[in-house]
């Protein structure tokens, strides 16, 4: 199935019917820029201290 659109009585696009898939995947891809967007000003570790406090936690075997 492929995306359908809706025109008005001019031939103007109004609406777009697409796939629910690809509706789902649309979401998914503007939820997570949206989350990069948010955590941009989080701070940033070296992934070595970071795989070594997931150890600690027992996340990682040693």
């Amino acid at each position: 199935m492929s995306t359908k659109f809706v025109t008005n009585n001019k031939g103007k696009k109004i609406a777009a019917i697409l796939p629910i898939r690809e509706y789902e995947d649309l979401l998914q891809d503007i939820y997570s820029a949206a989350l990069i967007e948010r955590r941009k000003k989080e701070k940033s570790y070296p992934w070595e201290d970071f795989k070594k406090k997931l150890i600690q936690d027992g996340i990682l075997p040693s």
